[in-house]
């Protein structure tokens, strides 16, 4: 019987449940995360709808409905509304520093806002977002074993000549060897969660971005993960994360120690 263990966060994606779940091939490359905000009493959002409808059959593209309440005063309650829906789009604009809230919108990426109705405005969004690398990530957890755990460690030196540093969640640790070459200065036997030495045959549940998810920065071995469950945008992570620990402190030393 394998051991199943669980590492919650790798390269700051935090492991937390999603409210909506995304559904995509595990091989496409988002290209860009689209959100409309309508509503069943705006008049002018059925082509939003379709246009959010037509965006979701691409797999490159995460297309997403945000149906807001802000209507219902009007007298026609809207069945599908969600105030927290309502308050991710304001949220939005006060990050945006504007007062742009209305619908039907598209916010592309989490920065460009256009009207939903615009197909060519969102391509165009798409496109300007995708160039200035603003294409939020989305958390993919996935089950790896002890042995694949410190394979992908070793893989942070894939590149010699630029080292690519793996940041490890709370309860994790690990040592390396700058004596060591390759395949061989991540030491076993100081790879440990929650204090207890990490078994290279049991499994572990372990949380990265989609980016990596793919192979991403030469980290090949992600691409092994098995029973693959994607999770909500980096950035409400991070949000919900603070929201439920604030005060955050700094955090514990000595996860990642080196030798020699």
């Amino acid at each position: 019987m394998m051991a199943y263990n669980s590492i919650s966060r790798w390269s700051g994606a935090l492991g937390i449940c999603a409210i909506v779940a995304i559904i995509r091939p595990a091989h496409a490359d988002p290209r860009a995360v689209v959100e409309l905000f309508t509503s069943q009493g705006c008049s002018s959002c059925p082509p939003a709808d379709k246009i959010i409808g037509d965006l979701a059959k691409d797999p490159n593209v995460i297309a997403l409905s945000m149906p807001i309440d802000y209507w219902d005063y009007l007298g026609w309650k809207d069945t599908l509304a969600d105030s927290r829906f309502s308050a991710r789009q304001k949220a939005y604009s006060h990050m945006r520093g504007d007062r742009d809230v209305y619908t039907p919108q598209a916010v592309v990426n989490g920065s460009a806002h256009v009207i939903g109705s615009d197909r060519a405005s969102i391509e165009d969004a798409i496109k300007s977002t995708e160039k200035g690398g603003t294409v939020m990530s989305v958390p993919v957890t996935m089950t790896l074993t002890g042995k694949q755990l410190k394979d992908v460690l070793e893989q942070q030196w894939a590149d010699p000549k630029r080292p690519r540093a793996l940041q490890v969640s709370k309860g994790f640790a690990y040592a390396w060897d700058a004596g060591k070459g390759d395949g061989e200065r991540i030491i076993a036997a100081r790879m440990s969660l929650d204090g207890k030495p990490i078994d290279p045959a049991a499994s572990y549940r372990v949380t990265v971005n989609n980016y990596l998810a793919e192979g991403g920065d030469g980290f090949t071995v992600f691409k092994e993960g098995t029973a693959q469950q994607f999770g909500i945008y980096d950035v409400d992570a991070l949000y919900a994360y603070f929201k439920a620990n604030s005060p955050v402190g700094p955090t514990a030393g000595k996860r990642i120690e080196r030798v020699n």
